[in-house]
């Protein structure tokens, strides 16, 4: 069987459009039809060089992908052929201590990936091409786990629903899960891309009653506001350390989290904090990041953190987000800035540089 799929062969480079040989699913993995494929900021940062991933090469990237279920192997017993699933980065195994311990994003087992000795999942001519997170979604078919994937109603549009899969799931569960957030709080999210105006979809589902986005594009902020955002910062026209302090009667707000990856960002989070506050990293920095601030400038008793994917558990949390969305508390609708196909792979990534869009979704 085959697939087309882009494939990054060299950093800084275009992704090209390939046609690969696709194994049969095995064991407990899964042969997935595409749908739609979300464009997501860490599948740029591979292409940039500053992911781990980045010498990891070939690769068919992306990992924020939806589809229907074409074939099963003989041990998978969580979904069937025809079964409408969303796949998640946050693959787990359910048996190491993280797992366990009610943390599967935080999984060390790695039973996601097949062996390096094993038949590669996907492959030319004998060379295997590797899957960014274990999923590869921008192909037409993504061979995956069961442990990758989860079933979802049906009724839901797989457009919106491969967006669950990490921006929204990463954003959304930042604000409800890693950070504690609780009714009545304040909130600063810095960066409006598709993760931080899911942080402030989060913030407005869990009863923040001040919720300031601050981005230097009036287009993002414009997206902020109409998913929840009660105030906005243009951080190119304003210091927003001060413009936050300044909407918060110089109290600070109670939770800041940084959307992008960027050390002044994080910085400007950590600033921006109220007494107790708690500062929340969503964005993945380079390896050899360093985030510097004042000692003075953290407040007493608050708190710094990271978040990764949302601290989420997704086999509950993405059709939980999916309800929201039907009930409509979530909107998905609006985070779909432009729709394309696999060629437009990498006009997305432009236009994502050039914060034109908050999410480009690739249709099959």
């Amino acid at each position: 069987m085959q697939t087309n799929a882009a494939v990054c062969h060299e950093i800084l480079k275009p992704l090209t459009i390939e046609t690969l040989d696709i194994d049969r699913p095995r064991g407990r993995e899964v042969l997935v039809r595409t749908a739609a494929t979300g464009v997501c900021h860490s599948d740029l940062h591979v292409i940039d060089g500053i992911s781990r991933y980045s010498l990891d090469r070939p690769m068919v990237l992306g990992h924020e992908g939806a589809g229907v279920v074409d074939a099963v192997g003989d041990d998978v017993r969580s979904v069937r052929v025809g079964d409408h699933v969303v796949a998640c980065l946050s693959g787990f195994c359910g048996l190491c201590p993280q797992c366990l311990s009610g943390h599967p994003n935080l999984c060390t087992g790695g039973v996601v990936q097949r062996d390096d000795a094993d038949t590669p999942r996907l492959s030319r001519n004998g060379q295997p091409f590797r899957q960014f997170a274990a999923i590869g979604s921008y192909a037409e078919r993504m061979l995956l786990h069961e442990n990758s994937i989860v079933r979802i109603d049906p009724e839901i549009p797989l457009d919106r629903a491969a967006l669950v899969g990490c921006g929204v799931l990463t954003g959304v569960g930042a604000a409800l899960r890693s950070a504690g957030l609780q009714a009545g709080q304040t909130v600063a999210v810095f960066g409006c891309g598709g993760v931080g105006l899911s942080i402030v979809q989060g913030a407005r589902i869990g009863g923040a009653r001040q919720i300031i986005a601050v981005d230097q594009f009036d287009a993002k902020l414009e997206m902020a506001k109409a998913v929840g955002a009660t105030h906005t910062v243009n951080s190119k026209q304003d210091d927003p350390v001060k413009a936050v302090r300044t909407l918060t009667r110089g109290l600070g707000v109670d939770h800041a989290f940084e959307a992008v990856g960027l050390s002044i960002l994080c910085r400007q989070a950590i600033e921006s904090l109220a007494i107790r506050g708690t500062a929340t990293i969503v964005g993945v920095l380079p390896a050899d990041a360093t985030i510097e601030f004042p000692w003075l400038a953290i407040r007493p008793e608050c708190k710094v953190q990271t978040s990764r994917m949302g601290s989420n558990q997704f086999r509950s949390d993405i059709p939980n987000y999916l309800e929201f969305y039907r009930q409509g508390r979530l909107d998905l609708d609006s985070m779909i800035s432009r729709r394309g196909h696999l060629d437009d792979i990498n006009d997305a990534f432009r236009a994502m540089k050039a914060g034109e869009v908050a999410r480009t979704v690739l249709m099959f």
